[in-house]
């Protein structure tokens, strides 16, 4: 007897005819697979009713869970900050206006958070330019003609503190690696376009960088790879830097390949962009932009009273949570943190809202010792939980009558949405599963909750960590043992 089949076993002997013999034994195989000889695993299948562990193995074996801790990060910021939230972001100046519509003093966009200002993805906000335009047109209904002050991006709600701790440094010039501000903008990503080569190693020219990001310089390394080799291309970069390379793979071909980064200071850019805008409909401007950030380092922040031009508000909390858990936005998540933190802890950093998130399980009574939780939105491979950690937060979230039902239509479903839309497909568990993924290099997971053929709702959290398969081939034996878990 092999010590993964001795674990489901002396499991069984505590937990008599809880679990059917299909769900033992799709457990048994799970575990046994010889892809998994030199990893870790964990699942725990929780009764959500009762909160009795139904089946599970190793439940307290503590692993990286990647992505499917937004579950946790998501679920606390709809019960603290409430569905209908919206985050803001404010045009301000100081100074005064004279009567020729000259502003003798500086504008502001003073952010508060908001991670789909600007969004080119989310169909529930407003792009760039439209967000721009409505700028403008506050400008100009405040009568201003010109600036003769500074525009400035103001990301100083939050700390300076942009990225989760441990993040790795070939994540963090990436789109998926961008830090959350006080002021964010279009996700602060940028995009890269490359012309493709139709040889492999061949080096593909950058033909356009949209939109165009001051002071940026991107040291081009890229090759071409075999066709249908995807997007192998990694941007190293710091926050705040702007020389940035390029490196890794893109496929053969005979049309543009675009990769997204991360804006090196999205408040800044929010500031350049601006100042563009103004100049193109006719608002005369310095040309002087900077950071809140940048000034305050120099001692050059005006101290005189700020007016508020106008009030812009993102989509409400739970059009947000659902995008995040939809299509996993890091951003989305560690803004959510941050105003936890400022909300609740008054400092908008990672870990103030780790806090929140720590104080708002333990007083629902979920044990926390050894839930090492590093972000919000699972990038570090640092983070560290049990599965029997992640199943019971899921039972607190689905028992919790004020986030309930948010919660729940944020969630991807099997053979519907999200990263599940097309697993189970053709399978009677089609629609009654529902999960958050996770994914990082040797690591796959997901956390949710099941809909069983018998009725039952229960909440159960599988994480594989090390396991010497593609990752991939992971997700079809986890499609499996969902299938056997609806089972039940």
């Amino acid at each position: 007897m092999n010590r993964f089949s001795f674990t489901i076993i002396l499991l069984g002997l505590f937990l008599p005819n809880v679990f059917s013999q299909r769900l033992n034994d799709a457990i048994r195989v799970f575990v046994n697979d010889a892809d998994f000889k030199f990893g870790g695993i964990s699942i725990s299948i929780l009764d959500v009713e009762n909160g009795k562990l139904l089946a599970g193995h190793n439940p307290n074996l503590g692993l990286i869970p990647a992505s499917s801790l937004k579950v946790i990060t998501t679920a606390t910021a709809l019960h603290f900050l409430g569905d209908s939230f919206r985050f803001k972001t404010e045009l301000q100046y100081d100074g005064e206006i004279d009567m020729n519509g000259t502003l003798n003093g500086n504008l502001f966009v003073k952010g508060y958070g908001d991670p789909t200002l600007g969004s080119a993805y989310f169909d529930k906000a407003e792009k760039l330019d439209v967000v721009m335009h409505k700028f403008v047109e506050a400008i100009q209904a405040f009568g201003i003609k010109k600036v003769n002050g500074r525009i400035i991006g103001d990301a100083s709600f939050f700390e300076s503190e942009v990225i989760g701790s441990k993040w790795l440094w070939e994540d963090l010039g990436n789109y998926y690696g961008a830090g959350s501000y006080g002021l964010n903008i279009q996700e602060n990503l940028y995009f890269i376009d490359f012309k493709q080569m139709r040889e492999v190693k061949e080096k593909p020219p950058i033909v356009a960088i949209r939109p165009s990001i001051p002071n940026l310089l991107l040291i081009n390394e890229v090759k071409s790879d075999v066709k249908g080799s995807g997007d192998n291309a990694y941007i190293f970069g710091a926050p705040y830097t702007y020389t940035r390379y390029v490196r890794g793979t893109i496929p053969v071909g005979e049309n543009k390949f675009t990769i997204k980064g991360s804006i090196p200071d999205p408040p800044f850019f929010a500031a350049h962009y601006l100042a563009g805008f103004l100049e193109k409909n006719g608002i005369e401007t310095s040309k002087l932009t900077a950071s809140y950030f940048d000034l305050e380092r120099e001692n050059k922040i005006s101290t005189v009273k700020r007016n508020i031009i106008f009030i812009y508000q993102s989509p409400p909390l739970r059009d947000i949570v659902k995008r995040t858990n939809m299509k996993s936005v890091n951003l989305y998540c560690e803004a959510m943190l941050r105003m936890l933190g400022k909300k609740m802890k008054g400092k908008g950093t990672p870990k103030a809202g780790l806090e929140v998130v720590y104080d708002f399980l333990k007083e629902r009574k979920m044990d926390t010792e050894g839930f090492f939780l590093l972000d919000g939105s699972g990038l570090s491979p640092m983070n560290s939980a049990t599965t029997y950690q992640m199943a019971s937060a899921i039972r607190i979230f689905l028992n919790d009558d004020e986030i309930s039902n948010s919660f729940k239509n944020s969630m991807p479903v099997s053979a519907k949405s999200g990263a599940l839309k097309y697993m189970l497909k053709g399978t009677a568990a089609a629609g009654n599963v529902f999960a958050k993924s996770g994914g990082m290099e040797r690591v796959r997971s997901y956390t949710g909750f099941i809909k069983t053929k018998k009725g039952r709702v229960v909440s159960f959290s599988m994480i594989a960590n090390n396991f010497t398969c593609k990752s991939s081939q992971v997700r079809e034996k986890m499609e499996k043992l969902m299938l056997a878990i609806y089972e039940n």
